[in-house]
């Protein structure tokens, strides 16, 4: 209102003087022998003519401008605010101000639209955005990670990390999620794909989060197994504990008793020893499962692959089953160095190794066990023991990392299982990597 009336008066006053000196030029045009009063009032009202038309289409060409600045996105243009006379200074302040207001959204929306993209591209969670022609854009850093050895950007391209992979990705209808296996870095993993629906550039695309849990589950699955050792060792151990106290004193008692002269009491004697002594033995087997709910502390630190490797050949070719069955060990690159405790993956490694001994001692007449450590992509490392025994039967590939489960005669169950236990620790995987009838063969990916 304020830019207003200054302008309106100044048109007021501009057709004013138009109209008088139209007005002017009229009369004396009608009066006779005032030619040259008559082309003054002309030439003046052509000149008041002009001013008022400069006057009207100034403000137009000041609005065009900034319209124009608006289409075009151009939000560097200036207007005077001063100088101006007639409600334009006022004009110029109000255009520059929509000019800065645009300019600051702008930026605010600039600086929304950078906080999510960093948000999106640091998010943990691999994201991948898909269209409807079934091209693949890899959204964040984690799914470059993960998926970026892939050749091509279409689904099928993306079928080196698993078929199950590739279907959840095509099937999964937006709003739904999926549980598949995904291998990365040669390591299977279990994974939850989910999926949601958005339109970007007047096309839908389908966002697919890929979460790997298999970790999660892993550790879920040790913790309920260590919590049931846990609490039947207790059990077993409170009930045991008074029956082999008092087997042990029924030795002592028949000890005493038996004088050799009556077979009864020389009998009952031999029953009451073996009683104690396989309640001894109950007693010491539910103590060594004790530990496996007990779950190690590991302290990882860099160390030369080879060199480990030589100390785990040397400790092997030391145990007895060494000095009978051939080692091949072999390590690519030979400066591969490996994140991890050495101790106890020497633990796992070691037993592995004197298992696959054993087995192909008994089976083969050149028994033969070999150890391999090879660098995998995304920083990963394999290690191999694999023997030429026979191998695990097709029958119990689903329990043998279960605990206390064995097929060996004077086995206890527990060397597996600790070693799965460590792997995992490692946040790695182990499994059994071996053909039927091909001998015996354990991957451990770290």
């Amino acid at each position: 209102m304020g830019s207003r009336q200054p302008f309106v008066l100044r048109l007021a006053g501009h057709m004013a003087v138009l109209v008088a000196l139209l007005f002017g030029f009229a009369w004396f045009l009608a009066q006779p022998g005032h030619v040259a009063t008559v082309t003054l009032f002309g030439l003046l009202a052509i000149a008041a003519a002009a001013a008022l038309w400069r006057a009207v289409s100034r403000s137009n060409a000041e609005m065009t401008r900034f319209a124009t600045a608006i289409r075009h996105e151009d939000l560097t243009q200036v207007f005077r605010e001063s100088g101006q006379g007639s409600g334009f200074d006022t004009l110029g302040a109000t255009l520059n101000a929509g000019i800065r207001r645009l300019r600051d959204h702008r930026a605010a929306e600039a600086a929304e639209n950078r906080f999510a993209a960093t948000l999106v591209d640091e998010a943990p969670t691999p994201i991948l955005a898909i269209d409807a022609d079934g091209r693949v854009e890899l959204s964040n850093k984690a799914a470059r990670r993960l998926f970026g050895q892939a050749k091509g950007t279409r689904v099928a391209d993306l079928g080196v990390y698993g078929e199950g992979f590739v279907a959840a990705l095509t099937d999964v209808v937006p709003g739904d999620r999926r549980l598949c296996r995904v291998t990365i870095g040669g390591l299977p993993q279990r994974a939850m794909v989910a999926v949601t629906q958005v339109e970007r550039l007047g096309r839908l695309w389908r966002i697919v989060s890929v979460q790997i849990i298999q970790g999660e589950l892993d550790a879920a699955e040790v913790a309920t197994q260590a919590d049931l050792v846990r609490v039947l060792t207790h059990e077993i151990m409170n009930s045991m504990t008074p029956v082999t106290s008092l087997a042990e004193s029924a030795v002592s008692i028949m000890a005493e008793i038996d004088k050799s002269d009556d077979p009864a009491i020389g009998d009952a004697r031999i029953a009451v020893e073996t009683l104690a002594r396989r309640a001894a033995g109950i007693m010491h087997f539910v103590e060594s499962y004790r530990e496996f709910s007990r779950a190690p502390a590991i302290a990882p630190r860099r160390f030369v692959a080879k060199t480990w490797a030589d100390e785990l050949a040397r400790l092997y070719r030391a145990m007895p089953v060494g000095e009978r069955v051939e080692l091949v060990v072999s390590v690519v690159p030979d400066r591969l160095q490996l994140n991890a405790d050495p101790e106890l993956l020497s633990q796992v490694v070691l037993n592995l190794m004197k298992n696959g001994g054993e087995a192909a001692s008994e089976h083969d007449p050149a028994p033969r066990v070999s150890l391999s450590i090879e660098a995998l992509p995304l920083d990963r490392v394999r290690i191999m023991v694999e023997d030429n025994g026979p191998g695990v039967p097709d029958q119990y590939l689903g329990e043998i990392f279960l605990p206390f489960f064995t097929t060996k005669r004077a086995g206890t169950g527990v060397g597996l299982s600790f070693a799965r236990q460590v792997v995992l620790l490692h946040h790695g995987a182990i499994r059994y990597a071996g053909e039927p009838g091909g001998g015996g063969s354990f991957e451990i990916i770290l």
